[in-house]
């Protein structure tokens, strides 16, 4: 061929390395009067620049236009080649059978070097449509002749999908050795959105070997090639919201997948993608609750795959489908047979889904009462417990749980628990945040669940309380993975604290934020996404729970731990060296008080609502019954420790009648409260009084502090920006800061302290080596909480405590400035004379005068942990 010819085929590569200027010079050479074999190429460029990153049918009327001019051309390669990328794009409409008819034709025509590019392409379809073993087949013939012809390029793509292929079939090692491969290959050309797309293999790669941080790492570095070349990336949202889920962030994986859809329909893009979308979409409405939308979008996905005509694909939208429709409260017979059916298609794949849709019919199984069927089907699922990734073996755990749940085996109840959740445990320690620690908690709430009913029927109440605390506040059960040294990292913190900073001035001033907002949310989208690279390096010892250390230490008082089982409380009374259980109230009537009681508070803050003060006191002790029940006649007159689930972590626990004189304080979890127990203060820390800007009272408690400690810092003005007020926090023996608090419940962990230059984070404390061992939160809604995972709860005190913090005093709603003025005098008055958090808290609640809104601002404010 001439100079020129060589030239106009060049553009072929160039799409998968630079698409867009691919296209612009694709028309241009159909400007130029182009000969048949030059105008087919122009044609194929633009149909495949259409086909992965614009509208399917105009992609498809270029690539005909290319078929019938290849043939024109009289090159029977040329026109194998293009038949190959038109067999691509049919497919992708959901033109399968013709699609397919292109791909025989196109390997009838080829030969040598163009046959094996047909095959490879061939085996991608072959892919797409879930034909695994016909895939390899292809590929193990493409692959040789690819590399006889030293053709580095398709060589690499070969490797790169034959190792997608792998994983698909869960052969993960096989993956990672042609990744490595290809990804050699790759680095010796100049195909970017190629070496994009094995960053985006390899992200993948990570996530089914279990590595979610580094697989949230590569999807990100593949994100940032992928804006580069300024492409739609469909592929790689369908399997970043696989790792999204797994890592607790289902309603970010629908929103993620809901987004891809809509720019799908947009431009008119491929079927093929759509169904998948749709696929992703149904998986996370189910994880995320949603179950109505998961049958919505799981239906959608089953007629688009059949008509498609991609089996494997259909049958795993019909396990969704069973799946959301189980999470709605349905359960039939039908529904047994349909999963069970499922479970076999799935097996004859080679899906890793198969043990899920086995545990799915003994599941269903079960709660009609066949236990005979639901035992057959649930030791198919329980064989995955000993081998694969984490929640593949979970999924194993649970059908063993079951199985022994339904032989009435309660000690095979607790043996399976215990080694599902040992599996969660090491699974859990691999992940650094501790938001996704938190989250991933959430994968262990059925088989916690079955070791409590467990417990409760055929053991003491000493056995569930252990299993009580195995699976709360777990994030609190090692301490947390410090961020690294990142200078981006802190770049990034910098940044947002400045245009938090700015957008605020903007509001107080009415000047348009918008603009402003829209960064603050990029920045904080990209701290997140760096945190959530960080991987676990500490092992958890949570699940060490020892009820006999935790009674020795309580020496005289008493810790009330309330569990919940099928909806009602259960009152766990730890002291005297026994514990005791008592059934209360249902959780559903608590929450719904809680709710109307924060409110009361919140009117409470402002003068004028005094009327309102009975009504709370009435609330207080209709709380009482619901959440303490019989307990309250056995609570001795001792210090009294509560331990509340996630679900109850707003309830003002000074409000109730038996708890309002009393040394009182609040802990996640039994296991924590111990740690801040055995915490050692600081043998030279100083104290630290902090005051940030826009305070009503300027934070007026902070001067007449100043000479009541020695080895005093202040910090206010100027003085009290982020970086100076975290160097003087590390390894203080006692912090107050007076500060505007701000809960996010959006996002828990950028919940902040309102410094001179910005928001203090939960990110900023993290970075301490050693958290203050006591302070003191003055300022609203510093001790609100989210809760996530099975019961885990996520904010600024329980990052605190995680970091070390031994005691916190913290309020859960707004509260007047002016009563808290006071109250803070009081606390310190008894810090100061020696007495603890808690101790100096109840004295101080004494102490106020006896109107509404000072009754209101003690009962807003908690000590929590145990200094």
């Amino acid at each position: 061929m001439t100079g020129g010819s060589d030239a106009i085929l060049d553009l072929l590569p160039m799409v998968f390395a630079r698409p867009n200027d691919a296209l612009v010079r694709a028309e241009a050479v159909l400007d130029a009067d182009p000969s048949p074999l030059h105008a087919s190429v122009a044609h194929q460029v633009i149909g495949m620049w259409q086909r992965d990153f614009g509208d399917l049918r105009i992609s498809l009327r270029h690539l005909r236009r290319a078929r019938d001019l290849a043939a024109r051309s009289g090159s029977a390669d040329r026109e194998a080649d293009v038949l190959a990328t038109l067999g691509v794009a049919l497919v992708h409409a959901g033109r399968t059978r013709q699609g397919l008819a292109a791909f025989e034709r196109g390997v009838t025509r080829g030969t040598g070097h163009t046959r094996a590019r047909v095959l490879f392409r061939r085996g991608y379809v072959w892919w797409v449509l879930g034909h695994h073993r016909e895939a390899l087949d292809d590929l193990r013939r493409a692959t040789p002749v690819l590399r006889q012809a030293d053709d580095v390029i398709w060589t690499a793509r070969a490797l790169t999908l034959r190792a997608t292929v792998h994983l698909a079939l869960g052969a993960v090692e096989r993956a990672d050795a042609d990744f490595a491969a290809a990804e050699r290959l790759w680095d010796t050309t100049g195909q970017e959105h190629d070496k994009a797309d094995v960053v985006e293999s390899r992200a993948l790669a990570a996530f089914r070997s279990g590595d979610i941080p580094a697989a949230l790492r590569l999807f990100d570095e593949a994100a940032e090639r992928y804006a580069k070349l300024g492409t739609p990336i469909f592929v790689f949202y369908i399997r970043r919201c696989e790792v999204l889920m797994a890592a607790g962030l289902a309603p970010e994986a629908l929103a993620e997948a809901d987004t891809a859809i809509a720019e799908l329909d947009r431009i008119g893009g491929q079927s093929t993608r759509k169904a998948e979308l749709l696929l992703a979409a149904a998986r996370a409405a189910r994880l995320a609750g949603d179950p109505h939308t998961a049958i919505a979008r799981a239906a959608l996905a089953v007629r688009l795959f059949a008509g498609q005509r991609r089996s494997w694909w259909e049958t795993h939208a019909r396990l969704v489908s069973i799946e959301a429709r189980v999470a709605a409260g349905r359960s039939s017979g039908r529904l047994v047979a349909e999963a069970a059916e499922l479970a076999e298609r799935l097996a004859g794949f080679g899906s890793p889904a198969a043990p899920e849709a086995s545990l799915l019919a003994g599941r269903i199984a079960l709660s009609l009462g066949w236990t005979a069927d639901a035992e057959r089907h649930l030791a198919v699922a329980a064989r995955s417990r000993g081998s694969g990734p984490p929640l593949a073996r979970m999924t194993g755990w649970a059908a063993q749980a079951l199985r022994a749940q339904a032989a009435g085996s309660g000690r095979g109840v607790l043996e399976a628990c215990r080694r599902g959740l040992d599996v969660l445990d090491d699974h859990r320690m691999t992940l650094g945040a501790s938001e996704l620690r938190a989250r991933a908690t959430a994968q262990g709430a059925e088989l916690a669940a079955l070791a409590q009913r467990a417990s409760l029927d055929s053991g003491g109440p000493r056995r569930l309380l252990v299993w009580s605390e195995r699976w709360r506040a777990t994030v609190l059960s090692s301490p947390p993975t410090r961020p690294p040294a990142d200078p981006a990292l802190l770049s990034s913190l910098t940044a947002f604290r400045e245009i938090a900073a700015r957008a605020e001035a903007a509001r107080v001033e009415g000047r348009p934020v918008p603009p402003l907002e829209r960064e603050q949310r990029r920045l904080e989208r990209e701290v997140r996404s760096r945190t959530l690279h960080i991987r676990g390096e500490v092992p958890g010892d949570g699940h060490r729970f020892d009820p006999g250390r935790l009674l020795e230490r309580l020496d005289g008082g008493r810790l009330v731990e309330i569990a919940v089982l099928d909806g009602r409380v259960q009152v766990l009374l730890c002291g005297d060296g026994r514990v005791r259980r008592f059934e209360a109230g249902l959780l559903a009537d608590a929450v719904t008080e809680a709710e109307h009681v924060q409110a009361g508070l919140r009117r409470l803050a402002h003068p004028g609502a005094e009327g309102r003060l009975k009504v709370l006191e009435a609330s207080g002790r209709r709380l009482e019954e619901l959440l303490l029940g019989a307990a309250v006649s056995h609570l001795g007159s001792g210090p009294v420790v509560v331990v509340p689930p996630g679900s109850l972590h707003r309830v003002p626990w000074a409000l109730l009648p038996s708890l309002r004189e009393r040394v009182l304080s609040v802990s996640p979890s039994a296991s924590s409260w111990l740690r801040a127990v055995e915490t050692e203060p600081p043998p030279d820390g100083g104290h630290v009084l902090v005051r940030g800007p826009g305070l009503a009272t300027g934070g007026a408690e902070v001067p007449e502090l100043v000479d009541r400690y020695r080895r005093t810092t202040v910090l206010e003005g100027d003085d009290a920006r982020v970086p100076r007020v975290l160097e003087s926090l590390d390894g203080a023996m006692l912090a107050h800061i007076a500060a505007h608090g701000t809960f996010r419940a959006d996002s828990p962990l950028f919940s902040s302290l309102r410094m001179a230059d910005g928001p203090l984070i939960v990110h900023d404390f993290e970075r301490l080596q050693r958290s203050p061992y006591r302070i003191i939160l003055s300022s609203c809604d510093t001790a609100r909480l989210a809760s996530v995972g099975a019961d885990e709860v996520l904010g600024l005190v329980t990052a605190l405590l995680s970091l070390g913090t031994a005691g916190i005093v913290a309020s859960s709603v707004p509260v007047n400035d002016a009563t808290v003025v006071s109250l803070m005098l009081a606390l310190h008055k008894g810090l100061s004379s020696g007495l603890s958090l808690a101790e100096s808290l109840r004295d101080a609640r004494a102490a106020l005068p006896s109107d509404a809104v000072h009754q209101a601002t003690g009962w807003a404010f908690a000590a929590f942990g145990a200094a």
